[in-house]
């Protein structure tokens, strides 16, 4: 039944390699494509399900025991993201068959696609450290080819920035991975956990918390190391947008979770206090970008980066509610994200811009997408009873009970100014008459359907609450107490 663990990373691997020999078919690449990643979903609801009823799941690769082999281990929190990457992954698919250009869909995007889902997805199940480094670079090269595929000029010159920028952090990963390892003997996840709870986390151990705080920080895009992402994930079409912007910056924030509550915990007076204040910056200046641009892309993309801020200072203010509000919020955004984004490439699609000044009017003629919309922008701002709120109210909750009440306050500030900056969307873009003469609206047709299914997965997820905390305070019960981990990976 272990093996179960591998299955999410071996389909989208196997389908990606299997994808390659039909370059030029996009029909048959499509249905490929489709079929192994709704077939990835089902085995992560399983696995999901079978992690809740019998525990967490390993997998010792090549049967050598941990800390000496590499290990997979889905516990609820990894397997909670591991399905909701799945699901993102066959929804952008399906957006993708109407809104990518043939060109593009000839030169290998969907192996593309799938090669990033493996990345991302192995990253929330590895046990290892440098495996996680692996991961990413998987990761990180599909996304190379996604942000450059189509040669346009913005593509050209945001993917020489994003290449750059990610080539220092993997090289910082790698010597934070090394300092980490020449200190403690081992990179096994659980072990490193037992070895600095043995030994103590000495200056050392707590500067190299901080260096991997500024890697994962810089793919995550906390304060300051964001300044990359708002023109990077400008620049792609907007399938693969969604992509990066619901997975991507959510596996640094997954990594920064993972270590500063399974490894780096023993100084939190000194670590997480400088990550309650990077996230507080963050929500900072993710709001105010928010609340300045016109570009109804760039709007969604400075969300992201408030996010990242308020999901963080769950992780930072380490108390239960906070922690199982991180999680909850967390899964919440990686969906509502992925929705905005393909709202907003459908409202592209249907004016022929991105620019909210010159659109106006269009729920007269696209009232479904209107509405759509509106609750996408209701449930992103935290409005109860849509899934945005509790996860929040939980952060905030955890906050006061660790006496962190101005960034507290500021997480509900920014609930304010987000429900703002994606009203101005919506007030300004379907409301009133068309900005421009003459204007010919395009078509919605097959946009709408992958869109629905995510935002029907966030109204459910908001409105089923009691039946989905279970799986949520799983989560946050194996982040919240090492131990749990530790006796399953190790089987101390």
């Amino acid at each position: 039944m272990n093996n179960l663990v591998i299955l999410p990373i071996v389909i989208p691997l196997l389908t990606g390699i299997l994808l390659i020999f039909f370059n030029k078919r996009t029909t048959v690449q499509k249905w490929i494509s489709v079929l192994a990643s709704g077939f990835a979903v089902v085995i992560a609801c399983i696995l999901v399900q079978t992690v809740h009823i019998s525990g967490i799941q390993t997998l010792e690769i090549g049967n050598w025991r941990p800390p000496y082999g590499i290990v997979l281990v889905a516990d609820m929190y990894s397997s909670l993201l591991a399905l909701t990457t799945g699901i993102i992954g066959l929804t952008a698919l399906l957006f993708s068959f109407t809104s990518t250009s043939a060109e593009r869909e000839k030169y290998f995007f969907y192996p593309a696609v799938q090669f990033l889902l493996v990345g991302v997805t192995g990253a929330f199940l590895t046990g290892d450290i440098f495996n996680l480094f692996v991961f990413f670079e998987v990761m990180l090269m599909s996304s190379y080819m996604l942000i450059v595929l189509g040669n346009s000029k913005i593509q050209l010159r945001e993917s020489i920035k994003y290449l750059t920028v990610n080539i220092f952090s993997s090289a910082l990963f790698v010597i934070a991975v090394a300092y980490l390892y020449a200190v403690t003997g081992t990179l096994n996840m659980a072990d490193l956990s037992v070895k600095i709870a043995e030994n103590g986390q000495t200056g050392l151990i707590t500067v190299i918390s901080i260096l991997f705080l500024v890697v994962f920080g810089m793919k995550g895009a906390i304060f300051p190391l964001f300044s990359w992402l708002p023109g990077s994930y400008q620049a792609p079409p907007i399938a693969v947008t969604a992509l990066f912007g619901a997975l991507l910056t959510k596996v640094g924030v997954y990594s920064i979770t993972r270590v500063y509550t399974l490894i780096f915990y023993h100084d939190p007076g000194f670590t997480h206090e400088i990550l309650a204040w990077l996230s507080a910056l963050t929500i900072v200046f993710g709001v105010i970008g928010a609340i300045a641009y016109w570009d109804i892309k760039k709007i969604v993309i400075y969300n992201i980066i408030t996010a990242v801020g308020v999901i963080l200072f769950g992780v930072a203010a380490f108390t239960p509610a906070s922690i199982e509000g991180s999680v909850y919020y967390l899964v919440h955004d990686m969906f509502i994200k992925a929705a905005l984004f393909l709202l907003v490439g459908a409202m592209i699609a249907v004016t022929g811009t991105s620019n909210l000044r010159k659109m106006g009017g269009l729920i007269k003629h696209h009232p479904l997408l209107g509405w759509m919309f509106f609750i996408a922008a209701l449930s992103l701002a935290g409005i109860p009873p849509l899934s945005g709120f509790v996860g929040k109210l939980m952060i905030v909750k955890g906050g006061f009970e660790a006496e962190q009440f101005t960034i507290s306050f500021l997480v509900l500030m920014s609930s304010l100014l987000v429900l703002y900056s994606v009203m101005k969307i919506f007030i300004n873009g379907f409301w009133g008459e068309p900005k421009q003469e003459n204007i010919e609206y395009g078509s919605t047709r097959g946009l709408l359907y992958p869109i629905a299914i995510l935002l029907a997965i966030s109204v459910a997820y908001g409105l089923g609450i009691e039946w989905i905390s279970p799986y949520i305070n799983q989560a946050a019960e194996t982040l919240i107490d090492p131990s749990i981990y530790i006796q399953a990976v190790l089987k101390e």
